[in-house]
């Protein structure tokens, strides 16, 4: 079973890229996309309803072309079909922007497993905090909202999987010039914390879990500067998981030869 998570910047875009295309032929279970910029009718048929697959849209309510993510279930993933979607965190405030999509499985076969599982699985596009203290706020009071999200569902026994762009690095390992970007959004000690704060909640960033000491390994680079050609990046996309998932997982990768957007996919392998 394999997941595939990718902020696509911009799907429209991505689609006559080709990265859509590519994604089709990988044949996942699931693959999640952040930052869609799009509403459904704004796509063409292949897109909002590929063959093979079930798709699920949340999009900024605010205006056209920005934000949004989507999922795309495979049909006859051994996941099965979710019994409940939410489009949102249930705070009015952190929702009009179209930054989730959370689907539930109560009999979720996940890699070899034989017995089903309780499932939430979550695609975020977390807020950046760029563009002055109420955006950091947004992203901060997002950030403490989703947290309280997922423990929630945790705590009446789902594991969980949440994937999408986190827009923190976390440690000085995940980025190629931490000292230069300390006091820029992104990795500021204030974002850094909330991800300890995740981890201390006991769920676990897989590919870090997997990589300890991985340098250069990055899924986002800033194109006006070409810095993807230097390899001056950030690792920002995440998968967390909780424990009795992580044992299922057999590869977190980034794929970082894949081109169409200024964010590489990441993916898991069960």
């Amino acid at each position: 079973m394999q997941i595939i998570s990718w902020n696509v910047n911009g799907l429209r875009a991505n689609v006559k890229k080709g990265g859509f295309e590519w994604l089709l032929q990988q044949d996942a279970d699931i693959f999640c996309l952040q930052e869609t910029k799009a509403h459904p009718d704004q796509l063409e048929e292949g897109v909002r309803s590929p063959a093979n697959y079930l798709a699920y849209f949340d999009h900024s309510k605010l205006k056209k072309g920005y934000s949004g993510v989507a999922v795309y279930l495979k049909k006859g993933s051994k996941l099965g079909l979710p019994s409940k979607i939410e489009y949102g965190l249930g705070v009015d405030r952190l929702d009009q922007e179209g930054r989730f999509l959370g689907l539930f499985f109560d009999k979720a076969l996940i890699g070899n497993a034989t017995a089903p599982t309780k499932l939430l699985f979550a695609n975020i596009y977390f807020p950046n905090g760029g563009g002055g203290p109420e955006r950091l706020d947004y992203k901060l009071c997002y950030y403490d909202a989703f947290l309280e999200y997922i423990n929630k569902y945790k705590k009446e026994g789902y594991e969980v999987i949440f994937c999408g762009d986190v827009n923190t690095a976390h440690t000085e390992i995940d980025l190629a010039r931490p000292k230069a970007n300390e006091d820029n959004t992104g990795f500021l000690p204030v974002e850094r914390a909330w991800i300890d704060q995740v981890v201390s909640c006991g769920y676990i960033d897989i590919y870090r879990e997997q990589n300890p000491k991985k340098i250069e390994a990055y899924t986002y680079w800033d194109m006006k500067t070409f810095a993807r050609d230097r390899n001056v990046g950030w690792r920002i996309d995440y998968f967390f998981v909780t424990p009795g998932i992580a044992k299922k997982v057999k590869k977190a990768n980034i794929m970082n030869a894949i081109f169409g957007s200024d964010h590489c996919p990441i993916d898991l392998t069960f």
